[in-house]
């Protein structure tokens, strides 16, 4: 239910953001340069390329969905999520991968939402709606399942605005429409 004790039909909700999430992520794809992977911000520190955005953006939802659904968070046996210490969980950002290319990246980005947009089938309405959990990273706060599965694409929105921010601090052509679809 939402805060009016409506009820949300999650299956509707999570493939209409999950589709304007990858749509226009996708289309800021088409105006990254190629040869520009390698490109950060100058002030400040701990910035991921542009490279290491695109590979991260890449799986930063389909893949988390997935691991709701199934339990499983691709650890190798006998490692669980909660004892991974913080500095390995969220490591600086000269440790993460990067794409090799812009292809790669967009290829991954169809390949995650493919696997969104399956993950919801799977689940199906009543498990979105009455399965509780909570997450590996706040083990004390469970919630519905689809409020999970919404947060992974609100995940991948933060992350498609920073690349928004990556290519107007480039002085790339982009504007609101470009940010919202």
């Amino acid at each position: 239910m939402d805060q009016k004790g409506t009820n949300v039909n999650w299956t509707e909700l999570l493939k209409n953001e999950i589709e304007s999430a990858y749509a226009t992520t996708a289309n800021l794809l088409d105006k990254v340069d190629p040869d520009g992977l390698e490109w950060k911000p100058a002030a400040g520190c701990n910035w991921m390329t542009i490279g290491q955005l695109l590979k991260h953006t890449t799986e930063a939802c389909g893949a988390a969905c997935r691991s709701f659904i199934t339990g499983d968070w691709g650890l190798p046996e006998g490692v669980k999520i909660e004892e991974i210490p913080p500095e390995e969980m969220l490591p600086p950002a000269e440790k993460l991968p990067t794409v090799g290319s812009v292809a790669e990246a967009r290829k991954a980005l169809a390949n995650d939402r493919a696997v969104a947009l399956k993950t919801v089938e799977q689940a199906g309405e009543e498990e979105l709606e009455r399965r509780k959990m909570a997450a590996p990273w706040n083990p004390g706060v469970e919630r519905v399942l689809g409020w999970h599965l919404h947060q992974m694409v609100q995940h991948l929105e933060r992350h498609k605005s920073q690349l928004f921010y990556y290519l107007k601090l480039q002085g790339k052509p982009v504007n609101t429409a470009d940010l919202w679809g």
